[in-house]
């Protein structure tokens, strides 16, 4: 039963923070990396398989997919998904200094190596600059900015050390500020609130629910029905969005949504979306 919608709230309010784009991906300077580095399987994200380290059949000389404008019309609806958060170029013209792998064929494992762990870098960095635009969590912004400054450094460190870094120590030491930025967040909607955090909802009949303010950190939402949702101030870090429905769905104020998840989900010109993301093409 579509429950009826509270009244709307202002939600946390934002602040200036850090400029986000160089957390956006730029694939014109980039080396094509996602299509080199990263394996696919055949399936029906992908038309064929694909080793790591092996180029894209689609990948032309200049970087650039040559089927672009019609990724998901020739089976290759992965790679309209995929978002690197701006770790291709960083890796591509800062590590490697505008080298590219095929003038320099030594450098190509250890350049396809070094970008998914400059993804991860990168996508903290994301989360924590979005904690350090809302004014609401500016109990904990003094340590939002002091590991900004330390995953920046990171960021520019030699392949090498990016290579020995323990990136999951690292997200795990991350993630108790992120935990403590989304709890800010959810306790600004008044009464008690969802905790489906880690929950299966796979296919949930969840139309025109109200979760403001629940927590859905890594909730497995494959193809849930969610159209008419509110989710304003909801904590959706890493919560699997592949084919959700998100049509008329209030994300507006959500903490944590990424480019990647909404890319992997359905919605239409009524979705509302964070400021910092874009609607996808293909809804």
């Amino acid at each position: 039963m579509t429950r009826q919608r509270k009244a709307p709230s202002a939600g946390p309010a934002l602040i200036a923070g850090p400029d986000l784009e160089e957390l956006r991906s730029d694939c014109g300077s980039c080396f094509g990396l996602c299509c080199v580095a990263l394996p696919f399987a055949r399936s029906a994200d992908f038309a064929v398989d694909k080793p790591a380290g092996e180029p894209c059949a689609n990948l032309d000389a200049d970087f650039r997919c040559g089927i672009h404008d019609r990724l998901r019309d020739s089976g290759y609806r992965g790679c309209t998904v995929f978002d690197c958060f701006g770790a291709g170029q960083k890796v591509s013209r800062v590590t490697y200094g505008g080298t590219d792998w095929r003038r320099a064929p030594g450098t190509a494992r250890q350049m396809f190596e070094v970008f998914p762990v400059m993804r991860q870098l990168h996508e903290l960095l994301w989360y924590v600059a979005e904690g350090l635009a809302l004014d609401v969590a500016r109990p904990v912004h003094k340590r939002l900015r002091r590991e900004y400054s330390r995953l920046r450094s990171l960021t520019r460190g030699a392949a090498a050390d990016l290579l020995a870094l323990d990136v999951n120590a690292l997200r795990g030491e991350v993630n108790v500020l992120l935990l403590q930025v989304g709890d800010l967040v959810r306790a600004q909607v008044p009464g008690r609130t969802r905790n489906h955090r880690g929950a299966d909802l796979m296919g949930a009949r969840l139309a025109g629910a109200d979760l403001r303010g629940a927590s859905l950190r890594g909730a497995l939402l494959i193809a849930a029905d969610l159209t008419g949702a509110d989710l304003r101030m909801t904590d959706l870090i890493g919560a699997d969005l592949r084919n959700a429905d998100l049509s008329g769905a209030d994300l507006t104020d959500s903490v944590f949504l990424t480019q990647a998840q909404v890319n992997a989900a359905r919605g239409d010109a009524t979705t509302r979306l964070p400021r910092t993301l874009d609607r996808p093409a293909h809804w």
